[in-house]
């Protein structure tokens, strides 16, 4: 049973890293759906009643759709896997960070509040309590009347 436990374990952790990626659906989660679709129409646009020449607007759209697509792939393939090695290391450092700093002192000043709180709920209990208790009694008697004196 063990052993069936500690095979289906490391099943699981060697398939985290060795997972097929989606080469045509490289956004599942849709991250960057709003953010980076620019398209010609967005960027530049004639108003009715002042177009160019239509060689020149098609040249133009040719022209702004190869250049941010070699220029993007360009920057991804000089700048890509720098870029990773960066984001990799910066996102294991905020779980490095997360797991042994920001959870540990988290959970010890639960645990130490909840001693506090123990203390905090006595003193209540045992001095406030009875004082307030004691002072709704002394004051229960006092009645408060309104007179309109014309």
């Amino acid at each position: 049973m063990a052993d069936s436990n500690h095979g289906q374990e490391q099943m699981m952790r060697m398939d985290s890293h060795s997972r097929e990626i989606d080469l045509i659906n490289r956004d599942p989660k849709q991250i960057n759906e709003d953010v980076v679709k620019v398209n010609f129409e967005d960027v530049i646009a004639e108003p009715a009643g002042i177009h160019s020449v239509d060689r020149v607007w098609t040249a133009s759209y040719t022209t702004f759709t190869v250049s941010k697509y070699c220029c993007y792939r360009c920057l991804t393939a000089i700048l890509g896997i720098p870029l990773s090695v960066l984001w990799g290391l910066l996102f294991a450092l905020v779980s490095f960070c997360h797991i042994w700093a920001v959870v540990p002192c988290i959970k010890s000043c639960h645990i130490e509040t909840q001693c506090l709180s123990r203390f905090y709920s006595l003193a209540i209990h045992t001095f406030i309590g009875p004082l307030f208790e004691a002072m709704g009694k002394m004051y229960s008697g006092v009645r408060v009347v309104l007179r309109k004196e014309t």
